[in-house]
């Protein structure tokens, strides 16, 4: 690899990891290449990446950003995934995949500024997904109007249930 490509390599990888608000380093020691494989296509429809990489690139990569702190953390057989819009959704595929592939492994993780041990990174897999609280966000502006809507009506509708009780009162003392 020659020096415009290893600046092209660093240079991709930094705006990756700028965009990114999730980089999982994981180690794979052992694992096949048709493993790594079914890991790198399970995590692309989440919009995430999964790419070996060379330790000394990913270093000057994180270089003066505020993912430093994975610094020391590229040492060994190191895989990168960084995750698209839905962090969650791409440790929720992470997780799955290191189940059924034991040789992998999470080593660490940042999310959001903050630097996440292993089982740190498997706990991010059970927040719910950007899907699932955009719904929850929405029944929650959608509960209050509803809910005031129930206020403004209730009293024609008690009005309405009163006069329908009396006349079939008056009704019944007229078949009665």
């Amino acid at each position: 690899m020659n020096r415009e490509q290893k600046a092209a390599v660093v240079e991709g990888l930094q705006g990756r990891f700028a965009e990114a608000p999730l980089v999982i380093l994981t180690e794979y020691v052992g694992s096949s290449v048709a493993e790594l494989d079914a890991v790198r296509r399970a995590v692309e429809p989440a919009g995430g990446s999964f790419q070996v990489v060379k330790n000394t690139l990913a270093r000057r990569a994180v270089a003066g950003t505020d993912m430093e702190s994975l610094t020391e953390h590229f040492r060994g057989n190191v895989a990168v995934i960084v995750s698209g819009d839905d962090p969650g959704a791409v440790a929720k595929i992470f997780r799955e995949q290191a189940k059924e592939n034991k040789k992998l492994a999470a080593k660490v993780g940042f999310f959001e500024g903050d630097l996440l041990k292993g089982k740190e990174v498997d706990a991010l897999a059970d927040l719910p997904s950007r899907e699932e609280l955009l719904v929850t966000l929405l029944q929650t502006l959608l509960a209050a109007p509803r809910q005031v809507l129930g206020v403004i009506r209730a009293p024609a509708r008690d009005l309405l249930y009163l006069l329908n009780n009396y006349a079939n009162k008056l009704e019944s003392e007229q078949n009665g």
